[in-house]
C-alpha cells in the first residue's frame, strides 16, 4: 500500500511548526490603533470619509517643506548617483551626522561630534538600537504610563523586560513614588517619551531634574549605570508656554532616539537618528557598536537620499501652528462639555477620561456617532482615551458638536 500522501501531509504539518509560534500568537493582539484606522478607513467608503470624524492615527497632516522637497529633487536629478543611491555607511553618512551634531549643538547648547550620532530608520530603529546597546537579556526597563504601546515589543524582543510604572493622572508628570519602588538593581534603562504619546504632556524642567537625580542616585547605590533612552519624536511640537527641556542637558547616562517623521511630516521616510550624550559610558563607541547591533536586527544603512536631503533643511520644520489650533479648540470643547483632561503642552494628542469606566465600551459606543477614539487601556491608563487632531481643521470644528450630541444623548452631559 502507497503512504506516500499521507507522508507528504505529515511532512507538510511538521513544516507549519516551523513558523514562529510567538508571532503567530502576536497576530491575535493587532495594535489597537490600527484596528481602528483600518475601520474608519471602510467607514469612509461607506458613507464619505468626510463623514467619519478619525481621531485614532498619528500621522501628520501637514505637508513637508518646500525647501526639503527641492532638497530631495536637486540631489536626484543633478547629485552623484553613486553617492544619492549607494549604500549609507553602516553609522550614516558622515557628513551627515555631523551636521545633526552641529545642529544639536547650536539648539540645546550641547557638544556632540559626528562619532555620537548614529542613524536609524526613524525613532522605532532609534529605540530598537538604544535598548539593545545598554541592555542584556533578563534586563528590567522601566517606563511611565500612559505609554506608545509598541514599547512592549521594541523592548521585549530585546530580551529585556518592560515594565510599567503606574500613571499620575493628576497632571501626567512622572509618578515618582511608584517609580523610586520600582526601581531595583534589575534595571539597567529608563525609557521616557516627552512630549507624551498619548497624553500629550512635556516633562517639565523639575520632573526632568528630579528623575536625573534619583538615577544617579541609584546608579552610586546599585554599583552599575542605568541609562536613559528619551523617545523624542514630537520634540518640535511644543505648544506656548510649555516647560520642555532638552533632556540629555540633565543627566549623563542618556541616548535621545529622535525621527524627522512628525518635525518634517516625513514618516514614510523612515528617517532619524541615535545621539549618545558626550559624557555617557563608552559614548565614542556607542555609535559603533549600534552598527554592530544593526547586523543582527537588519534595521542597517537607512537611505542615503534622505539623510542627504534632511540635512539640508535640518534646523526647519513644517508649519506645525496647526496643531496647537486644533488642541485648543478641542480642550476647550471638552471641558466645556464635561469631560475631565489635562490640557497638552505638545505633540497633535490630547488624552481625556472617558465618561464612563470601561474606555473601550465608551469608544464603541461613540463609533456609533462615527466618532474614531482610541481607549487607552493599551496605554497603561484604562478609563481614559486618546484622540489624534492631525487633521484638517475644519473638521475638528465639525466634530465638536457630534462629541458634544453623543456626550449628551449617552451619557447625559453636557449643556
Amino acid at each position: 500500500m502507497d503512504n506516500s500522501g499521507n507522508d507528504l501531509e505529515k511532512t507538510r504539518k511538521e513544516e507549519l511548526k516551523m513558523i514562529n509560534e510567538r508571532y503567530k500568537a502576536m497576530l491575535q493582539g493587532k495594535n489597537i490603533i490600527r484596528v481602528l484606522s483600518e475601520y474608519a478607513n471602510e467607514r469612509g467608503r461607506e458613507i464619505g470619509y468626510e463623514n467619519v470624524f478619525d481621531f485614532s492615527l498619528g500621522n501628520p497632516s501637514v505637508p513637508c517643506t518646500d525647501d526639503y522637497t527641492n532638497a530631495a529633487i536637486k540631489l536626484l536629478s543633478e547629485g552623484d548617483p553613486m553617492a544619492v543611491h549607494g549604500y549609507s555607511p553602516s553609522l550614516g553618512i558622515e557628513s551627515v551626522r555631523k551636521t545633526v551634531a552641529d545642529s544639536l549643538n547650536r539648539r540645546f547648547d550641547m557638544d556632540y561630534e559626528a562619532k555620537h550620532i548614529f542613524m536609524t530608520s526613524g525613532a522605532a530603529g532609534a529605540i530598537a538600537h538604544a535598548a539593545r546597546c545598554v541592555t542584556k537579556p533578563g534586563d528590567e526597563v522601566l517606563t511611565f504610563a500612559p505609554f506608545f504601546p509598541e514599547y512592549t515589543p521594541y523592548i521585549n524582543d530585546t530580551g529585556a523586560v518592560l515594565k510599567v510604572v503606574p500613571a499620575n493622572t493628576r497632571d501626567f508628570q512622572i509618578n515618582f513614588e511608584a517609580f523610586e519602588e520600582m526601581l531595583n538593581e534589575n534595571v539597567a534603562a529608563v525609557l521616557i517619551n516627552t512630549p507624551n504619546n498619548p497624553s500629550g504632556i512635556a516633562y517639565s524642567t523639575a520632573t526632568i531634574e528630579k528623575l536625573a537625580d534619583i538615577l544617579y542616585a541609584k546608579q552610586g547605590e546599585f554599583g552599575h549605570d542605568i541609562f536613559l533612552i528619551s523617545d523624542e519624536p514630537y520634540r518640535e511640537i511644543v505648544f506656548k508656554g510649555a516647560d520642555h527641556p532638552y533632556v540629555t542637558k540633565f543627566y549623563d547616562n542618556s541616548l535621545s532616539c529622535y525621527s524627522f517623521s512628525k518635525s518634517l511630516s516625513l514618516p514614510g521616510e523612515r528617517i532619524g537618528y541615535v545621539a549618545a550624550n558626550p559624557r555617557c559610558r563608552d559614548a565614542g563607541i556607542i555609535s559603533a557598536i549600534c552598527g554592530q547591533i544593526s547586523r543582527g536586527i537588519g534595521h542597517n544603512c537607512p537611505s542615503s537620499s534622505v539623510q542627504l536631503a534632511v540635512a539640508e533643511v535640518i534646523d526647519q520644520t513644517s508649519d506645525l501652528s496647526v496643531y496647537e489650533t486644533n488642541m485648543n479648540l478641542l480642550y476647550d470643547a471638552l471641558t466645556r462639555i464635561g469631560f475631565e483632561v489635562v490640557k497638552p503642552g505638545g505633540t497633535f494628542y490630547i488624552f481625556p477620561k472617558a465618561l464612563e469606566e470601561d474606555a473601550k465600551a465608551f469608544c464603541m459606543k461613540a463609533k456609533e456617532y462615527d466618532l474614531i477614539l482610541v481607549p487607552a487601556d493599551n496605554f497603561g491608563c484604562p478609563g481614559y482615551f486618546r484622540m489624534a487632531y492631525c487633521i484638517d481643521t475644519e473638521k475638528v470644528k465639525r466634530a465638536i458638536p457630534v462629541l458634544e450630541r453623543f456626550a449628551k444623548e449617552v451619557y447625559g452631559v453636557g449643556e
